[in-house]
């Protein structure tokens, strides 16, 4: 990986992009720091310094916007509105038929579901600005703090709308900077930005593990949970490269005096097809009731309840419907995103099929068979993998936001191995020998 990106600042116009990607970084590092108007930056920073700081409900999306959120700054919303458009925007095409017409447009069809996405994005980002402004003025954001009721001390209109109106404005800017590093930089910009908010916090939350071990004043725990993080690393890599390739011969056919076909290749099905998203779809909905919780300010029988088995991540009811909402959303995500049907008639139409297997019903019948088989481990993985932050607030005292978590280490080793795969395929091109020297 070191020498791919030594080689590509030797290429000029490779360097030129890496250079822009590291200055949208920083341009956007910036942006996580400066807080919005109306905020009393003290009183923020002294509710963070707490204990209690780091687990507040809120923290999934602090993660995804580099610590951010809790700073309450002008990307304090981060990416997260833009990640939650274009999930909703994927489900919806399944369902909606004018989506799903767009979306064999080829690229103007595209194109055009991605304006949606920036629509949606907006709008999302003016409601959970307004939710994020809520619970700050009421005191919510920072349970336990004792000035977290000052950290907004002008709670008028006029200063309620132009915070939600900057936080607005930064998400609709962070959307913006990932689309330069898409056209201009190197590798997908959101997905760029998103490994960099979480980067971004491992160093703190490194250090935090440092100075609340007591063996060898905290190098036993520290050293530990390194050892720990590069084996998951390993793990994910491992698990995230794992694919059954399924053979697909294509017969030969004479057009004319010319001959087509009868090439072979594979039809590849990842162990885990379902990416980081199940993982975020299962935090998403037991933070719901919990936000019930603190919103109404009950203490009815319910709300404790609530709170001492969903709210609580250590809690084994929590625990045990985490485990199985994820596995629930992995099958659930892969059968709206891979369809064997269209697959094998898109197979059948070209003269493709599988070596042993009948073209049309009995390929879908195969495909589904074996898609189903592979997410099984898939989904237990992905449940595994994410109660390790629990494990790590059992073990070390960690907070929610532990670094080599399940979420971060999934989007951080995606992101990293796409990246250099797209600066490798990119070297090649440009570096391409061929037969005649």
């Amino acid at each position: 990986m070191l020498t791919a990106f030594a080689r590509a600042f030797k290429t000029p116009d490779l360097r030129k992009k890496l250079l822009f990607t590291l200055g949208i970084i920083v341009v956007y590092r910036i942006g996580t720091n400066v807080p919005i108007p109306g905020v009393d930056y003290r009183n923020v920073q002294a509710c963070i310094d707490n204990a209690e700081a780091g687990q507040g409900l809120l923290g999934l999306v602090n993660m995804f916007s580099g610590g951010a959120l809790l700073q309450i700054t002008i990307f304090a919303l981060g990416i997260m509105p833009y990640i939650t458009a274009s999930i909703i925007l994927q489900l919806l095409t399944v369902v909606i038929p004018r989506l799903e017409a767009l979306k064999k447009e080829g690229q103007a069809g595209t194109a055009k579901i991605t304006q949606y996405t920036r629509y949606l994005t907006v709008a999302l980002a003016i409601l959970q600005g307004t939710g994020l402004v809520a619970t700050a003025r009421s005191g919510s954001l920072f349970p336990g703090c004792p000035v977290a009721g000052q950290i907004v001390p002008d709670q008028s209109i006029f200063v309620t709308v132009t915070m939600v109106v900057t936080m607005t404005a930064g998400t609709a800017a962070v959307m913006w900077l990932g689309e330069l590093i898409t056209d201009r930089g190197i590798g997908n910009g959101m997905s760029i930005l998103m490994f960099i908010s979480i980067a971004a916090t491992f160093p703190s939350a490194l250090w935090a593990i440092k100075e609340q071990g007591s063996l060898a004043d905290g190098w036993i725990e520290f050293g530990t949970v390194m050892i720990v993080g590069f084996v998951m690393v390993a793990l994910v890599v491992f698990v995230e490269q794992a694919q059954r390739r399924i053979p697909v011969q294509y017969a030969k056919r004479m057009i004319g005096r010319r001959s087509y076909g009868g090439t072979s290749t594979y039809i590849p099905l990842k162990v885990n097809q379902a990416g980081v998203i199940p993982v975020i779809f299962a935090s998403s909905l037991l933070y719901i009731p919990a936000l019930i919780v603190q919103f109404s300010n009950s203490q009815a029988g319910w709300a404790t309840w609530i709170t001492k088995n969903l709210a609580d991540t250590g809690a084994t009811p929590h625990i045990i419907l985490y485990f199985l909402l994820i596995v629930f959303f992995a099958f659930f995500y892969v059968a709206i995103t891979f369809n064997p049907e269209e697959v094998a008639d898109n197979m059948k139409k070209y003269g493709g099929f599988i070596p042993g297997i009948r073209a049309g019903r009995p390929t879908a019948e195969y495909l589904s068979f074996v898609l189903n088989r592979i997410t099984w481990p898939g989904s237990l993985y992905l449940g595994l993998i994410s109660l390790v932050p629990t494990m790590a607030l059992a073990g070390f005292g960690a907070n929610q936001n532990f670094p080599f978590g399940g979420t971060s280490i999934l989007i951080i080793v995606g992101v990293g191995l796409e990246t250099v795969k797209q600066i490798e395929s990119q070297l090649q091109q440009r570096n391409y020998e061929g037969f005649l020297r």
